[in-house]
């Protein structure tokens, strides 16, 4: 019970008000659609009512399919926000012991039992004192996992939703003008760049993680019915103003050159009191 509260804590009141107002809004969608459908298990159940909940929404719009697409979207990502901030703040803590880490690395070279085992109760210890817990950051990729895939599987498995129209496009065939697959590709490019420039260090991967994801999803939308292309580019964008607020490379840059700089100082005034010391 004080891990749990110390995760509300630490997620703040406002992404859970916002939570708990999308919940309603969504159950308030899926009861309102007058119509029926058809589930026959536990997990078609849910996609149902998800379908539901986005032929509700598209009804407030004139049965614009569209508009209940890209608003069933942006609830179910105010849904999960909560969990995704309590991640971006886990990964924030193992960014600042990073340098600790690659220490114990430098320490504990040797591939021997012996050696590993120092350097992983070091490690513990290490995580202990940072209050830093290594796995929390998969919990949230965990839980949202299937709802985003529930959310897939309701508009690809929805013949209604695939034939409505939305601007100039037919939501169930492809974009013509890849006017969809190119918006996805640009904010996924944008929200996996601004991820990673808040990252002091960097590997191969890392960096070449912004150039390949695009690529996929760019693909991935010229396959798919617009309808899944539309939900890509919602849910991105959203992803990519959640990480500006929640995760802004220019923020921590200003940050750590701040701490920096403070660092630099103490260690001229330790050098300069040390040489008056000595005269």
């Amino acid at each position: 019970m004080k891990r749990f509260t110390n995760i509300l804590k630490k997620i703040g009141p406002l992404p859970l008000i916002l939570a708990v107002i999308a919940l309603i809004i969504i159950i308030i969608a899926g009861t309102s659609f007058s119509g029926h459908v058809a589930s026959h298990s536990l997990w078609s159940a849910v996609v149902a009512a998800f379908t539901s909940a986005i032929l509700g929404a598209s009804a407030w719009f004139g049965n614009n399919y569209g508009m209940g697409i890209i608003v069933f979207t942006i609830l179910i990502r105010f849904l999960i926000l909560p969990l995704m901030v309590y991640q971006i703040q886990s990964m924030m803590k193992m960014q600042i012991v990073q340098p600790a880490l690659k220490a114990l690395q430098s320490k504990y070279p040797g591939k021997d039992t012996e050696s590993r085992q120092l350097m992983m109760a070091e490690q513990q210890a290490l995580y202990k004192d940072a209050g830093v817990n290594p796995f929390a950051s998969m919990l949230p990729l965990v839980v949202q996992m299937p709802v985003l895939i529930a959310l897939y599987q309701s508009i690809y498995n929805s013949q209604v939703l695939r034939s409505g129209k939305f601007l100039w496009l037919q939501l169930g065939n492809n974009d013509p003008y890849y006017i969809l697959p190119i918006l996805a590709a640009l904010f996924t490019f944008a929200s996996s760049w601004l991820s990673t420039q808040a990252t002091p260090e960097q590997n191969g991967m890392t960096k070449a993680m912004p150039y390949i994801f695009p690529v996929v999803i760019f693909f991935s939308a010229i396959a798919v019915p617009s309808a899944l292309s539309l939900y890509w580019v919602v849910g991105n964008l959203f992803q990519t103003i959640q990480t500006f607020f929640l995760q802004n490379p220019f923020k921590i840059r200003r940050q750590r050159e701040l701490e920096s700089q403070k660092e630099r100082d103490m260690k001229r005034k330790i050098k300069k009191a040390k040489r008056s010391t000595k005269r």
